[in-house]
Formats: structure tokens, C-alpha cells, sequence
């Protein structure tokens, strides 16, 4: 079973281009981009007064010394300004940030999946839905704790050791020396050390969702599992598996008292080395006791950001090909479709003619589906299209919604190419009803209404009568506003059918394709189904694929696709009258099995 990780994703290193790519999100800020450069000011603030702090507790500690009553209050007083100007600096430096990013990413999320949504079939076709939604999900989240904390925490933790070490000089050069020497390489460590800690508590996490998939997938067949006695084999590849679970945990426990006794002895045995030193110092007059308290805290400051900037900068990389990959996607190219509703379709007549038609799957290009089919449909006429499954019927229906560009010769409606029709027409003036109805989480209401999103409740309830489904709508205790389940899964498939005929008929195609729209209805719901068929396909031209030969016997034209090309053409009577004809095998076929 695949499933896909944010932690799968790849880091990217930061480069110049990668940067300048990253920097592009700051175009969907808009007008809030002066936010982040005021929170950037606030920033400088907040480091600035945390560099302030050592100093002013040390002064204050040498007070001690000299009995100095006044500059003690004085100090301390000015310890008390200096937290309340951080605490007011990093206020407005977080509201800032979190104001600023909030609003880029909402533009940004609306501009990924505006683009998303407009983006060809052929794309669609090769990348999976979940990989697609982590772009949006994922990704964006990843992009919105850089751009909150992330980057302002490395700014910071940067200031601090920058502006620290030069305080410390100041202090003293020698204590110093032995600092920079000592506590950043194990502060350093220490990072690595706890990096490869979690990258072993990511190996147990890992085992035990590979552990929850054998139990879901056990409950989710449980019937399976019980009707061939294999209890002890799922009972005995859960143990094997959390044994394994038992296995890298007490491994990795081991690891954690490792690093454990590494923090205790190395970390704070390195600060016991600087303060021991300093304390030398103090005790030969070359450093107050005030000024070695000062220089503690200013290490600690400077190790604790040595240790903090290493994961900060890993998270940045992950941001940055985050960043990436999001606008890898906006960089797809749209179909030419507007973002807003259009006030009126312009209305064609519905005449369909398909002129030499040669069509390969851009994922398999070098399997021609079509090659070379010639048809015609006036406008009112019922075209049916049979044929073996795999050749390419319902290709022809994506065809004509234009989900595929063709390779070679002409689709034309009207006289006119297709390609020279805006989308919206195009499409405004057809609509499909699927073998595999997909209807959204909503209300029978809204999903009727999605073929007409602007009708009233009477243009809806006329088009749910004509589909035959108003009966059973009214059957259900909140009638329209039942909630229909995830992809209409509350609905039986006859109902999820009809609701989609409803959905069609709302919206008052020219140009009706039926892809299979009975074939997997028992007999009771097929033909209510088919009694709502006939009304939709009145007054409009109808292209029906077809698998039950049965529901097409009054079709205008019968077109049989097979390999590729049209091999017969007519009326049920006259396909029928062929001798050794591929339709009158197919219907001797399914008569005979029926």
C-alpha cells in the first residue's frame, strides 16, 4: 500500500536560483507586503534589547561589590525597561509576521488551486490526487511556519551570536577564546547527535503506521479473513511486526541515554570549563565578578543559537523546496478558462462531425486510440457508439469536451473547429451523464443545482421530476437538503443516477453524451433510469456509448468502433441484416447470456 509522506519529500538545497525562486512568494503578498519589513525592524529591536540584558545583570551584580545602593535601583530599573520594550518588540514582530503571511498564503493557496483547477485532463492523468492535495496542504504549511517563525528565528538566533561574540571580546578576549573553542563545537554535536536520535524515533513511527495498515487493512476484510480461517496469519504478522516495533525502540532508547550523558557530561561540562576559567580570571583581577556573570549568560546565549541555527537552516531548505514545488505547479499551463461565472452561454446548434480523427493518450503515446474515425451527428439525432471494451469509446466522448488535444484531422460542430470555440462555450453547451456518477458532499439540492448553480427551486424541482428521482428525494426526511455522503455514497446507484440526469437536465445541453449511463443498474432502477433518459435526450443531439445493446435499439445511427476505426455505421435493422457483423455478434451475445 503506497502512502505518501510529507516526510518522503526531498530537501532542497538553498542555491541563488532556488532563492530567487522562493522570493516569489512575495508577489502574492499584495499590499501587506510592508508588514514584513516592519516586523523585520522589530526583529533588530527584540535582538537588540536581548543583547542589553548580560550586560545590565552583570553591572547590576558588581553593585554587590561597591555598596552602590542608587546605581543598583537604577539598573534594575532599566533590566525592567528593557524586558517590557522586548516583550512589546516581539508582540508586534509576531502579529506582524503571522498578519503578513497569513494573508500571502491565502493568495497564494487561491492562486495554486485556481490554477489547479484549470489545468488540462492530460495532466490530471498523471499525477496522483493525494500527491496534488499535499502540494496544497503540506507544502503551504511547511512555507507558512518559515515564513511565521522559521525565518525570524534564525535572523534572531543569528543577531545573538553575531552581537554576542562581539560582547564577549569586550569582555574578555582570553575567556573568549576558550568559548568559541569549546561550547559552539558541542553545541554542535549535540544537534547531530539529537538529529540522528529522531531520525531513529521516525524508523519506529514508521513501523508502527506500517502496523496500523495491517489492522486496517484486516478490519476493512475482516469477511475475507474469517471466511478463509486465517486469523493466526493476521494474528501472527501483527506480532511480527511489533516485534520489530520493540526491537528499534529499546535500540533507540539505548541512543537517547547516550545522548543523554553526552548533554550532561559534554555540554554543561564545557560551561563549567568557561566558568572555571573566568573564575581564574576574576580571582587575578583581570574580570570582575559582575562581568564574568555577564559573560556566562553571553555564552549561554551564543551556544544555545549555535545549537538552535543548525535545525533552523535545515528547516529553511525544507520551506525552500517546498517552495519549489508549489511553483512548479503554478508554472503549469492552464487551459484558457475564466475564474468567474458566466453570465450567458452563447448558444450552438449541435451539429457534430468528426473528420479523420487520430488520437494517442500523452502517457502512452505510441498506442494510437483512434486512427482515423470519421462520423457525423445533426442536431436532434441520437448517435450510439458500441463496440468491444478498450477501444476507445469513451475517448471519443473526452474528445469532444476537448479533455485531449487530437493529433490529426478535425472535430467540428457546427461547420466550425472546435479549437476555435472558447472552453466555456464549448463546454456550456454540453453535458455528461457517467457510468460512475460522482456527486459532492452536499445536499441533493446543491448537486442538481451544480448543472445550473443561479436556478431557483422550481427550475430544480421541474428537473428532478422530469429525471424521476423526485419521488424518492421526497422519501427522505430532509427531502433536497438530504446530505448525499461523500461521492453520493448515502445514494444507491440508481439514485446517484438520476440525480445526475436531473443535474443535465438543469442544465439544458445542446449536446448530450451518455457514457454508459445504465451499465451497472439492476433491471428495476435501469429502466427508471432509461424513462428519464428518453426525456433528456429529447430536443438536443445525443451521443450514447452504450454496453447494453438493448438500450439503443432506436438510436438514429449505431456507430461499432473497432481497433481504432468505424467498422460498421447504421440502424439496429441494418447492422443486424450483416452478415458475420461485430454488432450482431455482440448482440447475439449478450441475448443469448441475458
Amino acid at each position: 500500500m503506497s502512502r505518501f509522506k510529507e516526510n518522503d519529500l526531498p530537501k532542497s538545497k538553498i542555491t541563488k536560483s532556488s532563492l530567487q525562486k522562493a522570493a516569489l512568494i512575495f508577489k502574492y503578498s499584495g499590499h501587506h507586503k510592508w508588514k514584513f519589513y516592519v516586523g523585520l525592524l522589530f526583529l533588530l529591536l527584540t535582538g537588540g534589547t536581548a543583547l542589553a540584558f548580560p550586560k545590565l545583570m552583570g553591572m547590576l551584580i558588581d553593585c554587590v561589590k561597591d555598596k552602590d545602593f542608587v546605581t543598583a535601583n537604577y539598573i534594575a530599573l532599566g533590566l525592567v525597561i528593557i524586558l517590557f520594550l522586548q516583550s512589546f518588540f516581539s508582540f508586534f514582530r509576531l502579529s506582524l509576521f503571522v498578519n503578513f503571511t497569513e494573508n500571502t498564503l491565502a493568495n497564494l493557496r487561491l492562486a495554486l488551486y485556481s490554477n489547479l483547477v484549470k489545468l488540462p485532463m492530460s495532466f490530471f492523468s498523471q499525477k496522483r490526487v493525494g500527491e496534488l492535495n499535499s502540494r496544497i496542504s503540506s507544502d503551504i504549511t511547511q512555507i507558512q511556519d518559515t515564513l511565521t517563525s522559521t525565518i525570524a528565528e534564525f535572523l534572531r538566533q543569528f543577531i545573538l551570536i553575531f552581537g554576542g561574540v562581539i560582547l564577549l571580546a569586550n569582555e574578555s578576549l582570553k575567556l573568549t577564546f576558550l568559548m568559541l573553542s569549546v561550547v559552539p563545537l558541542v553545541a554542535i554535536a549535540a544537534v547531530v547527535f539529537g538529529r540522528f536520535i529522531r531520525k531513529y524515533s521516525k524508523k519506529v513511527q514508521d513501523q508502527v503506521a506500517e502496523s496500523q495498515v495491517i489492522v486496517e487493512e484486516t478490519m476493512q476484510g475482516i469477511s475475507i479473513v474469517k471466511a478463509f480461517a486465517n486469523e493466526w496469519y493476521e494474528i501472527a504478522r501483527y506480532n511480527g511486526k511489533i516485534r520489530e516495533i520493540v526491537k528499534l525502540a529499546i535500540k533507540g532508547g539505548k541512543y537517547r541515554g547516550y545522548f543523554a550523558s553526552f548533554i550532561i557530561f559534554c555540554l554543561f561540562g564545557s560551561i563549567v570549563a568557561v566558568v572555571w576559567y573566568g573564575v581564574q580570571l576574576s580571582i587575578a583581577g583581570e574580570m570582575s565578578v559582575g562581568q564574568l556573570i555577564s559573560f556566562v549568560l553571553y555564552s549561554t546565549f551564543v551556544g544555545a543559537s549555535f545549537g538552535g541555527i543548525a535545525e533552523l537552516y535545515a528547516q529553511i531548505q525544507k520551506a525552500v523546496g517546498a517552495t519549489e514545488r508549489v511553483f512548479e505547479l503554478l508554472d503549469e499551463k492552464p487551459e484558457k478558462i475564466k475564474g468567474q461565472a458566466n453570465s450567458e452561454v452563447q448558444i450552438i446548434n449541435g451539429n457534430v462531425s468528426f473528420n479523420n480523427v487520430v488520437f494517442s493518450y500523452p502517457s502512452r503515446k505510441e498506442i494510437k486510440v483512434l486512427k482515423g474515425v470519421n462520423f457525423e451527428a445533426s442536431f436532434g439525432q441520437k448517435i450510439a457508439i458500441v463496440g468491444p471494451s478498450g477501444v476507445g469509446k469513451s475517448t471519443i466522448a473526452s474528445l469532444l469536451l476537448r479533455f485531449y488535444n487530437i493529433q490529426e484531422g478535425t472535430i467540428e460542430i457546427d461547420g466550425k473547429n472546435i479549437y476555435d470555440f472558447d472552453l466555456e462555450i464549448l463546454r456550456g453547451n454540453m453535458s455528461i451523464v457517467p457510468q460512475d456518477v460522482i456527486l459532492f458532499g452536499g445536499t441533493i439540492k446543491e448537486n442538481i443545482a451544480y448543472g445550473k448553480p443561479n436556478a431557483t427551486d422550481d427550475e430544480i424541482e421541474i428537473a428532478a421530476k422530469q429525471a424521476n428521482a423526485l419521488n424518492f428525494i421526497n422519501g427522505f426526511p430532509e427531502k433536497m437538503e438530504t446530505i448525499v455522503g461523500e461521492r453520493g455514497i448515502k445514494l444507491s446507484g440508481g439514485q446517484r443516477q438520476r440525480i445526475a440526469i436531473a443535474r443535465a437536465l438543469l442544465k439544458n445541453p445542446r449536446i448530450l453524451i451518455l457514457d454508459e449511463a445504465t451499465s451497472s443498474l439492476d433491471s428495476e432502477s435501469e429502466k427508471l433510469v432509461q424513462e428519464a433518459l428518453e426525456i433528456l435526450m429529447e430536443g438536443r443531439t445525443s451521443i450514447i456509448i452504450a454496453h447494453r445493446l438493448s438500450t439503443i435499439r432506436s438510436a438514429d445511427q449505431i456507430l461499432v468502433l473497432d481497433n481504432g476505426i468505424i467498422s460498421e455505421q447504421g440502424t439496429h435493422h441494418e447492422l443486424m441484416a450483416l452478415e458475420n457483423g461485430l454488432y450482431k455478434n455482440l448482440s447475439h451475445l449478450q441475448f443469448s447470456n441475458s
